[in-house]
């Protein structure tokens, strides 16, 4: 507790920019967010004022910086959950818990937890010998999908395996390597979906609208909310879906359960996160409650907040560095932007840009899906690279409708 409010202390383990907007969270409620950084030049870290240095992954540094901590949660999976067991012994609040957490932490973990569920996931086996993978293509077509089973994200840790030669040579030089692997059915998808939802302790759950995410090359890039023509009857079963997850896993905070919507109405299940994420930007501006507010309620066991939309359409674009460096500075892109669509609400990580990057993020809201979702992407375009899309020259001025 912190003696100068009266008010829990919540301790972050990562300073990314989910710890980032945590942090602006919690000061709207007063609270004092402790963040674990591995160095002063991280987002959260330099922005929040309560900041240990030290590594996640070194249980003497996880101690020390759980010192006068009431609960630690996580800006990403990567502590060892060795490591996590051990504080909960020790007598800290650790949410979500190791045992839930381990399923966001590892592929395989959670492909066999969630099939021992009775929830659909893309047909995948663990890979031991190049020869696995070899068999699964042949018994399920090619390309299939190999995966790190631990450590992947953004497009990383991912291969598309197209033929046995290709694929036995892959996974042997990925083995010799020491990385877990599994491989999974490549599936011929409508779209991908996100449900986002958030547990309390006291078993309390509240569920975002679904959304539709927009990947490139692994990638999110957009996201879309709600997702524009998703059957009523379908967004409710996702939404119970994860709510069934985070319930029988024991998930204690913000999860996102990333969907493959098939064509034929099924929903399969392909990622686990465990914590803010970015399928749930949009909710800053677009939602009563944000998801960085409803994560600090839930791991405080406090009444978790409405999550009603604020607006019919509501679309979220990632800044993403460029291929090349931008025609002006951020801080000149900045006052353009402002100039042409002061509806965009712009937020930046103070990350360097290298390509691909996330750098930050654009949400818009309004009535229209299709307007919000051009000046969305445009605002984006133009922090990434410092011209407009569409040639609209650089000094002009106006306002257009979203």
């Amino acid at each position: 507790m912190d003696s100068r409010t009266g008010l829990p202390v919540v301790g972050m383990v990562g300073a990314g920019q989910l710890a980032r907007m945590t942090h602006q969270a919690a000061v709207a409620l007063g609270q004092s967010l402790r963040v674990l950084a591995t160095g002063p030049d991280e987002p959260a870290a330099l922005v929040a004022s309560d900041v240990v240095l030290g590594r996640h992954d070194e249980l003497a540094a996880l101690r020390r910086f759980a010192v006068g901590c009431d609960v630690l949660t996580f800006d990403h999976e990567h502590v060892p959950t060795e490591h996590l067991r051990a504080l909960v012994a020790e007598g800290a609040r650790v949410y979500p818990g190791p045992e839930a957490l381990r399923h966001a932490q590892d592929k395989l973990v959670m492909r066999r937890a969630l099939s021992g569920l009775g929830v659909a996931v893309p047909p995948f086996c663990e890979v031991l010998r190049p020869q696995d993978a070899v068999s699964f293509g042949a018994e399920h077509g090619w390309p299939c999908v190999l995966k790190a089973a631990r450590g992947g994200y953004d497009g990383r840790g991912l291969w598309m395996l197209t033929t046995p030669s290709s694929a036995h040579r892959m996974v042997a030089q990925l083995l010799a390597a020491g990385t877990p692997l599994l491989v999974e059915q490549c599936v011929a998808m409508r779209r991908e979906l996100a449900a986002l939802v958030a547990r309390s302790p006291f078993g309390q759950g509240a569920a975002w609208p679904v959304v539709q995410t927009v990947q490139r090359e692994g990638i999110c890039v957009e996201v879309l909310a709600p997702a524009p023509g998703l059957d009523a009857e379908l967004a409710q079963a996702s939404q119970q879906l994860a709510l069934q997850v985070a319930d029988q896993l024991g998930v204690v905070g913000v999860l996102a359960v990333e969907l493959f919507e098939m064509p034929s109405g099924q929903l399969l299940v392909n990622e686990l996160a465990m914590r803010p994420h970015n399928s749930g930007h949009w909710t800053i501006e677009g939602a009563v409650t944000s998801q960085f507010e409803q994560h600090l309620r839930a791991v405080l066991d406090y009444p978790l907040g409405s999550t009603a939309p604020r607006a019919p359409a509501c679309v979220m674009v990632n800044v993403l560095g460029g291929a090349s460096a931008p025609l002006m500075g951020i801080d000149e892109r900045m006052h353009h932007l402002m100039a042409r669509y002061p509806q965009a609400k712009v937020h930046l990580y103070a990350k360097s840009e290298r390509p691909g990057r996330k750098i930050g993020h654009v949400t818009v809201c309004g009535g229209q899906l299709a307007a919000v979702r051009e000046v969305a992407g445009a605002s984006a375009a133009f922090l990434a690279t410092g011209a407009w899309p569409d040639g609209y020259p650089v000094h002009g001025q106006g306002q257009e409708a979203g």
